[in-house]
């Protein structure tokens, strides 16, 4: 198989860029050949071992599985987090999430609710000396979380709740309170699947992407009523939205006594974050 034929074989797949960025990635990660490498046809010189290897990849790309879900990582905030089905790929346009939730190093305590890979409280963690706590309803992402920590060599503290049920477990909680509650919740729509890639339906867990269409603040909405009880005073909410809710959830936020709520674009240009104040 040369590099040419396995760029054929993605093009079905992805375009003709993003099928040479798949296919160099591959090879570079999984083969340790670089573009030199490439270029020179070392693709051509696989043992019988590599080439059945290579074809087990390609038949998981083939069906629109994620090149991160194939490798088993991706990058994040200059970190390797581990990923597998039961977790979100973390995305670029999470990273502004990170970068303005408005954590200091003043010991502030954080709360990361969903936390899935754990990339938002693990890279919150790295780069600040606070208190860090992340939550998820699933085990799943909870045990790939853990092991991202782990090898990152993150303090978080991680537990497994439900933020709807918030009610039920914070009457059992030592109702500490929190500086920050940051979230990337599920927030698509199920109207939207048909603006939506095959590699995502198919592929990311549903758990962590989806709200009912009749109820697209679920989640958020949730989330605030909790920060009213666990947020200190004058304590932050930081949220990743779907670009097309961003004054429905700020104008919810106020609603429920938030102030300063406003909506800050990602890199791409899109309303991405809310943020407010107790």
């Amino acid at each position: 198989m040369t590099y040419q034929e396995i760029i054929r074989r993605l093009l079905p797949v992805c375009g003709q860029g993003e099928a040479r960025a798949v296919a160099r990635l591959v090879l570079e990660e999984r083969f340790g050949l670089s573009l030199t490498d490439i270029a020179l046809g070392k693709v051509n010189d696989f043992s019988r071992e590599d080439l059945e290897e290579l074809e087990k990849i390609m038949v998981r790309l083939e069906n629109h599985e994620p090149v991160q879900y194939v490798l088993g990582w991706q990058w994040f905030c200059g970190n390797k987090f581990r990923v597998a089905p039961g977790v979100l790929i973390p995305r670029p346009e999470t990273e502004r999430l990170v970068d303005r939730c408005g954590v200091t190093d003043s010991g502030c305590r954080v709360l990361d609710i969903g936390t899935g890979s754990g990339c938002i409280a693990i890279s919150i963690a790295l780069r600040h000396r606070c208190r860090v706590e992340a939550m998820d309803i699933s085990e799943e992402a909870l045990a790939i979380a853990k092991e991202n920590a782990t090898s990152l060599g993150a303090e978080v503290t991680f537990r497994k709740a439900d933020i709807l049920q918030w009610r039920e477990w914070r009457m059992a909680s030592d109702k500490e309170k929190y500086d920050i509650i940051v979230s990337n919740p599920p927030y698509i729509c199920r109207k939207e699947t048909a603006e939506m890639e095959r590699n995502v339906l198919d592929h990311e867990p549903e758990i962590a992407l989806f709200v009912p269409d009749n109820d697209p603040l679920l989640f958020y909405r949730a989330i605030a009523e909790f920060g009213r009880e666990a947020l200190a005073e004058g304590g932050r909410i930081a949220f990743e939205i779907n670009r097309a809710y961003g004054s429905e959830v700020c104008s919810m936020l106020s609603a429920l006594g938030y102030h300063a709520a406003e909506v800050i674009d990602d890199q791409f240009g899109n309303p991405r974050i809310v943020l407010c104040r107790r």
